[in-house]
């Protein structure tokens, strides 16, 4: 039986029939990010996953770090900085980098900005092979905002499809 959770235009998840892999589709501010490698191993993905609902639960999470850029701009001034950067950088863009589940989500560039129960995600594809085919997602940063609570339930909901086998 397929699950699905949330909203597509927020953050959504479908997942289908639990084994060792499983088919997982995510979306975010109404983009299928799944689009490159939907069939997630199980046992991994779920640790992710978890992992991610409970550091998010554990109110982690930090600010936008740069005063006075919003959360897209802030997104391209972490992505600039990757490649040539300091150890200070590294970690400063470490803070922010989510959805990093493996070959599922390894697609994106994803950051996260916490303002109290409250979160925006920064999304964006970087593949050649996607950006050629979709040549409307060339350059552009995908931002949703939603409650930590929202999210933190879809990422337990995911969690629960997937254990269920």
């Amino acid at each position: 039986m397929t699950v699905v959770l949330g909203d597509k235009s927020r953050f959504a998840a479908e997942v289908g029939e639990p084994g060792a892999l499983c088919r997982v589709d995510l979306w975010a501010a109404g983009k299928w990010l799944t689009c490159d490698d939907n069939m997630a191993y199980v046992p991994q993905f779920l640790r992710d996953v978890l992992q991610a609902a409970a550091w998010l639960r554990s109110g982690e999470g930090c600010s936008l770090p740069f005063v006075g850029l919003s959360a897209e701009a802030t997104h391209r001034r972490l992505r600039e900085q990757a490649g040539d950067e300091s150890e200070a950088d590294y970690q400063l863009r470490s803070r922010f980098r989510v959805l990093l589940w493996g070959p599922t989500t390894d697609n994106l560039t994803a950051y996260l900005f916490r303002e109290g129960d409250h979160l925006v995600i920064t999304l964006e594809f970087w593949r050649e092979e996607h950006l050629l085919s979709h040549p409307e997602d060339a350059g552009a940063v995908f931002v949703v905002e939603l409650p930590a609570e929202e999210l933190i339930g879809i990422l337990e909901g995911i969690a629960a499809a997937l254990d269920a086998g």
